[in-house]
């Protein structure tokens, strides 16, 4: 299947070819709400898209709220328009991104209907569910697909990909083999600049927890278990990695299911030892630590999966035809 660039990526993109250009000042102060406004997107994507940029080192943070556009410059307060960052229809960018506006609730209600096995999803009673069209229904599924928590058949049908306990726990083991080696073999490749960035906001997010966004700790957890092994020299391990990607996606809907409104588990520290050590360009800690905190993880995962087995039964979704 061929890459679709994700939301966030766009975003990246528009806004480093407007600094780029020079279109978007040096010293711009850039903040989520109007940029996602701009692009009429929620503030998630804006949220990684300008995570992506500071790990670049193409923005800035400074002291007070957003960040600085470009390497220098004083702080400037304009308004950022659609012409500035070369988005003339506004039409085209609300079509772009308004699969972005049900992306979470249809992945939530598909993880958890995923752990009672597999089942069909027809896309236009998915577009019906949502009052949405099927050129936004098929891009919420298509997104879906990229994080293997859908899989289309030959017939061009698409399913729900069961994450049942036998297979969550055959993921978990792949995890267990292939990420400590991809670690290893990408740990001396790391930029130190995105190691910095990385450990900065690891940092930050620990000081402050538990109140902490989820899209705070999906961040980490996308910094420490994909941005790093994206540096390994084995393309091989990254490849058969993104098969496992789904659990990444599926703990936290399964863990907020079953905690409710209690905080998520604190996984920092074991976050701060790994980042450390990868900091500290010592293989064989940075190593032990990332399969110790997978070990650990991997035990939690099924407790979680367990409880909610216990306590949930399979209920009608009405684009999912069981």
């Amino acid at each position: 299947m061929a890459h679709r660039t994700l939301a966030y990526e766009a975003i990246a993109a528009t806004l480093r070819e407007a600094l780029a250009s020079g279109s978007l000042p040096a010293g711009t102060v850039l903040l989520e709400g109007p940029i996602a406004a701009v692009f009429d997107s929620s503030r998630s994507p804006v949220k990684q898209a300008l995570a992506t940029l500071e790990s670049e080192g193409v923005i800035r943070r400074f002291d007070g709220r957003g960040m600085l556009a470009g390497r220098r410059g004083d702080p400037i307060r304009i308004k950022i328009t659609p012409e500035m960052l070369g988005l003339q229809e506004k039409a085209a960018i609300q079509k772009t991104f308004a699969w972005q506006n049900f992306y979470y609730d249809f992945e939530n209600t598909v993880i958890l209907r995923a752990v009672f096995g597999s089942a069909r999803i027809n896309e236009l009673a998915l577009a019906r569910h949502y009052d949405v069209g099927r050129t936004v229904a098929g891009d919420i599924i298509k997104h879906a697909a990229e994080n293997g928590i859908v899989m289309r058949d030959s017939k061009s049908r698409w399913w729900i990909n069961s994450l049942d306990e036998t297979r969550f726990r055959d993921l978990y083991e792949l995890r267990l083999l292939l990420e400590p080696a991809a670690l290893r073999s990408a740990i001396r490749r790391i930029p130190t600049e995105a190691i910095e960035t990385m450990l900065k906001r690891l940092m930050e997010v620990s000081e402050k927890f538990p109140d902490v966004a989820g899209a705070e700790l999906d961040a980490l957890e996308e910094d420490l278990h994909i941005k790093t092994l994206r540096y390994s020299a084995n393309p091989e391990i990254l490849e058969a990695l993104k098969r496992t990607r789904c659990i990444l996606v599926a703990g936290k809907h399964i863990q907020r299911a079953v905690r409710g409104t209690m905080p998520v588990d604190d996984f920092m520290q074991e976050h701060i030892d790994i980042m450390q050590a990868i900091a500290a360009r010592d293989d064989d800690l940075a190593e032990r630590s990332l399969r110790s905190h997978l070990e650990l993880s991997s035990i939690k995962a099924g407790q979680r999966l367990q409880a909610y087995l216990q306590a949930s039964r399979v209920s009608s979704i009405s684009y999912v035809l069981d």
